[in-house]
């Protein structure tokens, strides 16, 4: 007969990391809070999401976002990239889906996506309001007296505009001058 195994003892839960007593900042904090839920969709690493626009460009950015990444049971490579296109740029994200494969296995240092799928939806990207000119402010005439004497363009232009975005009228002492 064989003697019993004598019970393993339970192990002991992971310490919480070390305090290092100064302030994050909220980028420092994010991957390891969002990391559960982007896991959960699929994501291995997070800022594929958040780099999109980086990897594929500006102009794919626009019209296409990541959904998520499926791997095969126990392998963290050739894996399935599922991708959202707004309307008819279906065609041409499919067209252009070597070029994408090739920028994203590069971002990941490896070949983490042997194929793309595509699933035609809306891209929510953050809407901003328009934003509207801002209507030139002018320069009280007596800062544009004290502003005259200065030589250098530069430096005068400057200080103009530093003159016109504020509210209420300052002098600006002419160096060399004594008032």
């Amino acid at each position: 007969m064989t003697k019993p195994r004598p019970p393993r003892p339970a192990k002991a839960p992971p310490a919480p990391p070390p305090r290092s007593n100064r302030v994050r900042p909220v980028a420092e904090l994010l991957p390891d809070i969002g990391g559960a839920a982007f896991r959960k969709f699929g994501f291995v690493q997070s800022s594929i999401v958040s780099r999109w626009a980086e990897i594929v460009g500006e102009r794919y950015a626009r019209v296409s976002s990541p959904e998520s990444i499926r791997f095969p049971h126990g392998q963290r490579a050739d894996g399935v990239l599922t991708l959202a296109v707004a309307g008819a740029h279906g065609p041409m994200m499919q067209h252009i889906a070597p070029e994408i494969m090739e920028r994203v296995n590069r971002f990941f240092g490896y070949a983490a996506v042997a194929r793309i799928a595509f699933r035609q939806g809306d891209i929510r990207r953050p809407t901003r309001p328009p934003s509207r000119p801002k209507a030139p402010r002018t320069v009280p005439a007596d800062l544009s007296d004290s502003l005259r004497a200065i030589a250098d363009p530069e430096l005068k232009a400057v200080l103009e505009a530093l003159a016109s975005g504020l509210g209420e009228p300052v002098s600006i002492p002419v160096l060399g001058k004594v008032s």
